[in-house]
């Protein structure tokens, strides 16, 4: 899969299956580290990789690292210097490089696994760095824990997590405030209050999000503020958790020098 064509399809190849309970998770560690199915009570809540045409971008829960959302037509400054990424989604870079590159599994139990994989120090991304990632399952909860952490020099980061969830009955989600977007779709500041949708946008939001599908409801949270929604699909309603907002190196820069790290916890639990 070439990191330079987010829409290009991504076979989930082989899946490991964690379990606890009623709750089951198929990981797909070759296409992008990636959760490729979450199957609750036997409801499946994903997104699988058929039904979302195999595009990269449009299947399963991923990793966002060390970018999430779109960057501006790839360019940024970090130190003074002009960076410009190869731009992989129109005429932007969009969700970092973790989702289209295989990650390693480090360990795997019945109810939990980790994943790393060392970063890029290339075109594509060229500050290096290593990200990973914990996923634990119990009966009625799935804990993610994604983690980046930067390499011999400094680096920006933003991590995110994006679910492409099966459109649920109802999304229930008050938001504090947003931002608002531009002629290119790139969130801007400063911030307004949310409009009714639907959306493709960022929002500050502290409480937990839920939803509702198949007589279940899944509770949403993360240790975060920024939440992501996009549920302008007919298909699919995505609620991604973030530790900054899209085109973020430029719109809120957050700096890791050598050795620090960033995390990002998220809980989905029924």
């Amino acid at each position: 899969m070439p990191i330079d064509d987010a829409e290009a399809p991504l076979p989930a190849g082989r899946l490991h299956w964690l379990r606890a309970g009623r709750l089951e998770v198929a990981l797909a560690p070759e296409a992008g580290g990636r959760i490729a199915q979450i199957r609750y009570d036997g409801v499946d809540w994903l997104v699988d990789a058929r039904e979302g045409g195999a595009a990269t971008i449009a299947w399963g829960c991923y990793p966002m690292v060390p970018w999430a959302g779109r960057i501006r037509h790839g360019r940024f400054d970090f130190d003074g210097r002009a960076y410009a990424l190869p731009t992989n989604f129109g005429d932007h870079a969009i969700h970092g490089v973790g989702f289209a590159l295989p990650w390693q599994i480090d360990s795997v139990e019945t109810d939990s696994a980790t994943l790393s994989l060392k970063l890029p120090e290339d075109r594509y991304w060229p500050f290096g760095g290593t990200a990973t990632q914990a996923i634990h399952l119990t009966p009625n909860s799935l804990a993610l824990r994604l983690a980046v952490q930067a390499g011999a020099q400094p680096m920006p980061a933003v991590l995110g997590w994006h679910p492409w969830f099966r459109k649920p009955d109802q999304l229930l989600f008050s938001p504090e405030a947003m931002y608002p977007r531009d002629e290119e779709g790139i969130a801007r500041l400063p911030l307004v209050s949310a409009s009714p949708g639907p959306w493709d946008d960022c929002f500050i939001n502290h409480a937990d999000i839920t939803l509702v599908s198949a007589g279940q409801r899944l509770r949403l949270r993360a240790n975060i503020n920024h939440w992501v929604v996009y549920n302008a699909a007919p298909h699919a309603t995505c609620v991604e958790p973030q530790t900054g907002p899209p085109n973020g190196f430029t719109l809120a820069p957050n700096r890791l020098e050598p050795g620090q790290h960033q995390a990002l916890r998220f809980e989905l639990r029924w």
